[in-house]
């Protein structure tokens, strides 16, 4: 990688220096401008002699983008790795349904552009690029990826069994359980503590089976509350920074890092 490069991917791919930040900031800027432009887009009664002039701003914003989305691949060292990651598929989604709009025509397609271009609200994932507290967050969910899927199988198996059985005490006497997949609707619907409260057992048993999972659902909500916790507990005690390997886009480098962890290539200073 070049000089000019190297302080390019300094600026445009770390936070941690003065330039580098003033770039977050710009781009947080224009993100959130951009996101407000799609939500007073969507209502006709907000300001409807403005649409000239939220088109402007729109192109301007997404050209804005296009030119960062393209600065991105011209310098990382793989452009393909970047274009398949998540925040590379994230730039892509934002910029992409303004010059659909383009090409897709007709009177009869205007409803399929109207919401191609509401994939625009994705710019919001954007912004977790330059909170630092994201990276951390992200970090641990991936660590915590194989503990929280065999969670949520365990749940999986678990509503399956309570609703089944719930069809089976309520059926005869409620309409509401017509289904073994309804009463397992059902039964997310009541282990989540939500409670929507459009099927409810009748039945003095099936009320005691309903008491039993609400109980139950409270206990399994703190169980990927603890474990996401605890990777972030573990996360925090690592001091890295946002230095992002040129090579294969990885970030969490320790302060004196000459060489990525992952990669072995060599971190620009």
């Amino acid at each position: 990688m070049n000089s000019n490069k190297l302080k390019l991917h300094q600026i445009i791919f770390e936070a941690d220096t003065k330039a580098g930040k003033r770039f977050d900031i710009s781009l947080v800027i224009l993100i959130l401008l951009s996101i407000v432009i799609v939500i007073i887009e969507s209502d006709d009664t907000v300001l409807p002699e403005a649409d000239n002039f939220l088109v402007i701003a729109e192109w301007i914003v997404t050209i804005l983008f296009t030119f960062e989305y393209c600065l991105r691949i011209w310098i990382v060292d793989k452009p393909r790795k970047y274009i398949f990651s998540f925040f590379g598929i994230i730039d892509l989604l934002a910029i992409l349904p303004s010059f659909l709009g383009l090409v897709i025509g007709g009177s009869q397609m205007l409803i399929v552009v109207r919401a191609l271009r509401l994939i625009r609200i994705f710019r919001v994932l954007k912004l977790t690029r330059h909170v630092k507290e994201a990276s951390a967050l992200w970090s641990a969910l991936l660590t915590a990826r194989n503990k929280i899927g065999v969670f949520l199988f365990v749940v999986l198996i678990l509503v399956t069994i309570m609703g089944t059985v719930m069809y089976i005490i309520e059926n005869p006497h409620n309409d509401g359980f017509r289904s073994i997949s309804q009463s397992i609707y059902w039964a997310i619907v009541t282990l989540t503590t939500v409670g929507y409260g459009d099927i409810a057992p009748i039945t003095m048993f099936g009320k005691f089976v309903a008491s039993c999972i609400m109980v139950i659902g409270y206990a399994i909500i703190a169980v990927p509350t603890g474990i996401v916790t605890s990777e972030l507990v573990k996360e925090s005690r690592r001091p890295t920074n946002t230095r992002m390997c040129p090579a294969c886009l990885e970030e969490g480098h320790e302060h004196d890092a000459l060489y990525c962890k992952y990669c072995g290539n060599a971190l620009g200073q």
